[in-house]
């Protein structure tokens, strides 16, 4: 099943110290983590929004517990605020459509 995932709102930060500290702690690692599950084809396409602290990308899993634990993975994961929405496959919604389509015209 495909998910598609939003990671917003990501840390600020008010001082070049506390900047690196974050960076170095959570950023890199977050983006290194993401990085890794687009090799391993656990992310199909993503990125990031220009000029916004946000991750976006589609997931490929199992289940949405499989979802669930790859987001706490990522060092991120308690600092964003996430949205996950499954998604339907395009084959999956034309069956469903052609099914519909039937059934209207048997009710004509």
């Amino acid at each position: 099943m495909k998910y598609l995932v939003t990671g917003s709102k990501g840390p600020g930060f008010a001082s070049p110290e506390e900047g690196v500290s974050i960076l170095e702690r959570l950023v890199l690692p977050s983006l290194d983590g993401l990085v890794r599950l687009e090799k391993h084809k656990k992310i199909l396409a993503g990125g990031l929004p220009v000029g916004d602290r946000a991750f976006v990308f589609i997931v490929e899993a199992a289940s949405h517990e499989e979802v669930d634990q790859l987001l706490q993975d990522i060092p991120l994961w308690g600092v964003l605020s996430w949205q996950v929405t499954p998604l339907q496959t395009f084959a999956a919604r034309v069956a469903y459509e052609r099914h519909a389509v039937k059934k209207l015209k048997k009710t004509k």
